[in-house]
């Protein structure tokens, strides 16, 4: 008898059919490429108008081009997990325009090591950071926000009315831990050279052997003439420019960071005055206890970077900005 001891067939199971229950999901090897290379397509390039692919629209177009006869969403989710690929999410970056990039990149991380042009700085010599924060609104809400309290958060009305922006300029002492503020109505020259005044006729930089200020290119202080003003103004001021689109390397942007996620949001501010003295008390706050940012980002860490990017740019492209970086 088939089963019976002895026989060959004594003690085995029949092996489950992929639809037998308990079996592993199977799916047609020739129809697993085609579902990835459909993830991995921009749905403008299959001529779905979407801008990204989300589980259901995976899903429904798996579908209707007949990869497949049925699938749900929670499981293209899970085809997707097994190939680590996230399709609904994004990133994105910039080409370096600058040929210069790595010299000015070298030179602003120089000086925040203390060093330039390969000689280190004197004790009597500051690195200062700066730039204009724009744009930060007086906005009343229609109704007071509510305080915190147990298992509730801070509640903020959604209406508001607006009461006039103005503009946050400052100049941050890096190895000192030092913010220099002021607000102006708005950005420009004059407002940025006011900030330059305020710094630079206040001890230690009035006296200082030099005094670089690092910037961005931004239209208040860019180019050769942002430099010969200073220069003029204060023979003992150097301004230091990033690369072009890379106001990152500017560590004043991380104070901003900090005023906009501690002052400026959410905020209720009923006019620009309120707004200007809460920026100056937080100043005087911040300057009571801050400490020098942990800057952790080298030249070797810029080569790393272009490095990169020059493995993930088109030849064309990649071509040009190694003449331009080699130049």
């Amino acid at each position: 008898m088939p089963g019976a001891a002895g026989s060959p067939t004594a003690g085995c199971r029949p092996r489950p059919t992929a639809n037998a229950p308990g079996a592993p999901r199977v799916s047609p090897p020739c129809r697993s490429p085609r579902r990835k290379a459909l993830a991995c397509q921009l749905p403008a390039e299959t001529g779905v108008p979407l801008s990204r692919w989300s589980c259901p629209e995976l899903a429904a177009e798996l579908i209707a081009r007949g990869i497949t006869d049925s699938v749900s969403a929670s499981t293209v989710r899970r085809w997707l997990r097994e190939d680590a690929l996230k399709p609904w999410q994004y990133r994105s970056w910039i080409f370096i325009r600058d040929p210069n990039f790595r010299a000015k990149a070298q030179r602003v991380l120089d000086l925040y090591a203390r060093t330039f042009e390969g000689v280190p700085l004197g004790e009597d010599e500051y690195v200062l950071s700066s730039d204009e924060k724009t744009s930060i609104q007086a906005r009343c809400h229609c109704h007071l926000t509510l305080a915190p309290g147990r298992a509730r958060a801070m509640r903020v009305n959604h209406e508001y009315g607006r009461g006039g922006a103005l503009a946050y300029l400052a100049a941050y002492d890096i190895h000192r831990a030092k913010v220099f503020g002021r607000c102006e109505p708005k950005t420009g020259i004059m407002p940025f050279m006011a900030l330059v005044e305020q710094v630079m006729t206040q001890e230690p930089h009035a006296s200082a052997k030099r005094a670089f200020w690092v910037v961005d290119n931004g239209s208040s202080h860019r180019g050769q003439r942002a430099i010969d003003r200073l220069a003029s103004r204060f023979p003992n001021g150097a301004m230091i420019h990033t690369p072009v689109h890379a106001s990152w390397l500017n560590q004043v942007e991380i104070y901003f960071s900090v005023v906009q996620r501690k002052v400026v949001q959410p905020n209720d501010f009923t006019d620009l005055t309120q707004v200007g003295d809460r920026l100056r008390a937080f100043e005087d706050r911040y300057n009571a206890t801050a400490q020098p940012f942990q800057w952790k980002f080298t030249t070797s860490d810029v080569d790393d970077l272009l490095a990169r990017l020059d493995r993930h740019t088109p030849a064309d492209r990649q071509e040009e900005s190694s003449v331009a970086l080699a130049a």
